[in-house]
């Protein structure tokens, strides 16, 4: 049910970012605050038997629900950004893109070690940024909860690449 409200929501948007590109727009289901708390709940119920210390969101659109499902799990939220955007002393993870590399950091005091930290983001694609953000947690001595995925796009093997980091992979929506 969850699934056909969120595929049902998602706008398509052909040749963006670049032609032969289709991409998921999920900023139509924010403006459905009922289909937002279903998404919440959802994730929640998946995820009662997971122990998770904190929820930690990636650029951007992981923070859309990655806050709102850390209150609902009463553990805080930690932002995983783009380089350049923390103001604290930070740890930094490179990586490789399709076309170049991108970085990502996180503040260093963002979780204790020995914690578990769920990785939440909008989209599962080819899965390089929640790699690249497993790496960093467990070089600041954490343990990767699991990924919680909006939607996911399954023809891209993101799943693939992320199942030796931990096979508890939500995926409400996928295509």
């Amino acid at each position: 049910m969850i699934e056909q409200q969120i595929k049902s929501a998602i706008r398509d948007i052909p040749d963006f970012p670049n032609p032969g590109i289709t991409f998921k727009d999920i900023t139509p289901i924010l403006k459905d605050p009922v289909l937002c708390d279903h998404i919440l709940e959802a994730f929640v119920q998946k995820l009662k038997h997971t122990r998770i210390d904190v929820v930690a969101g990636v650029e951007s659109r992981g923070f859309l629900f990655g806050l709102s499902l850390a209150c609902k799990l009463g553990v805080p939220f930690v932002p995983i950004r783009k380089a350049g955007k923390l103001p604290y002393t930070i740890r930094q993870k490179a990586y490789s893109l399709e076309y170049g590399t991108a970085v990502i950091e996180m503040h260093v005091d963002a979780f204790d070690p020995g914690q578990h930290v769920l990785i939440h983001d909008d989209l599962l694609a080819t899965g390089g940024t929640v790699t690249a953000a497993s790496e960093l947690i467990y070089e600041m001595g954490g343990t990767v909860a699991g990924f919680a995925f909006v939607v996911g796009l399954s023809f891209l093997n993101g799943i693939e690449r992320i199942k030796p980091i931990s096979d508890n992979i939500i995926i409400l929506a996928d295509y």
